[in-house]
């Protein structure tokens, strides 16, 4: 009998043949539905991982193969591959919006192992004091006030300890693509990484689309680089113009340019990433991070979208 949360039949029919059925490491696996079942339990109760109740297996088997498909690209892979089948039947709407949203991370998401960059070439026995600029790499590259090891997309925010998350949705409130970044990370820093990840493989031949129709997004992404690149790659765009801009723009004169256009019919549609925000923070895990490492959590956030996708 399924529990609350489960895949149905129809669901799992369309989720089995994408995911692997071996692994170099544990052999074949069994009962693939009912881990991931357990999985998704989790990322929708935010339980701990060891109270997981009984009838999703073993607590480690969920943690481990999650862990792992969050590593390797699985949980991304099909992904994008369930967005394949959704454009083939023309379900997807590219008049897309971007945004970013900040997550509480719970006291158990800290205390990660540092892993500084590598060192430069040098010599055998050289210190610190020869090399400043490894040096300087590593303090760059250690969060503020101790927030967790480098690169696990963990700050501290006006929120207290915080993670951000940055993504795009279609016009159908189903999210495209994620990333995961410090909670004290301005937007605008990341929405040529956001936009870059969108990758919709064909379901025949030819390139995966990259490219949507539109885009719209608040104040937070107005500035030139933004600008240029959505003007480099061909994209239309409707984002609003800063106060602060528009005075500096008119204090040129004509030498400021003319006013940027803007669509208010468009700029309307805008509320699909924050519906589709609203849809991934239902699952607690997301809401609350709950993992030491970034990549493992966007492996969390991945798994909320995969579903809000299966169940569209």
């Amino acid at each position: 009998m399924a529990g609350r949360g489960d895949l149905s039949d129809g669901q799992w029919r369309r989720l089995e043949p994408l995911l692997p059925v071996s692994n170099n490491r544990c052999g074949r696996w069994r009962d693939r539905r009912q881990v991931v079942n357990g999985i998704l339990h989790r990322v929708r109760t935010g339980v701990p991982w060891r109270d997981l109740p009984e009838r999703f297996g073993p607590w480690k088997t969920a943690y481990e193969r999650h862990r792992l498909w969050s590593a390797d690209g699985t949980w991304e892979r099909v992904f994008q591959q369930v967005q394949t089948a959704a454009d083939a039947d023309s379900a997807i709407d590219w008049d897309i919006s971007v945004d970013s949203t900040v997550m509480r991370a719970h006291q158990h998401a800290a205390g990660a192992r540092r892993t500084p960059p590598p060192a430069p070439p040098c010599s055998k026995g050289a210190d610190a004091a020869e090399h400043p600029e490894r040096e300087a790499r590593v303090e760059a590259a250690r969060p503020p006030g101790g927030a967790g090891a480098p690169g696990e997309g963990l700050g501290r925010s006006r929120g207290g300890f915080t993670t951000k998350l940055h993504l795009t949705a279609d016009g159908h409130c189903h999210p495209l693509s994620l990333t995961v970044a410090p909670g004290q990370r301005t937007d605008c820093t990341e929405f040529e990484l956001v936009m870059d990840k969108i990758r919709v493989p064909r379901a025949g031949l030819g390139r995966p689309r990259r490219t949507p129709d539109s885009v719209s997004a608040d104040k937070a992404y107005s500035n030139r680089a933004i600008c240029a690149y959505l003007r480099r790659r061909g994209i239309r765009h409707v984002i609003p113009e800063k106060k602060d801009h528009k005075a500096v723009r008119l204090r040129q004169g004509s030498r400021g340019g003319k006013p940027p256009g803007f669509d208010k019919e468009r700029y309307k549609k805008r509320n699909t990433v924050e519906r589709a925000i609203n849809k991934l923070k239902v699952h607690r895990a997301v809401s609350t991070r709950f993992d030491k490492r970034g990549h493992v959590f966007l492996g969390t956030v991945t798994v909320a979208a995969l579903v809000i996708w299966l169940r569209s």
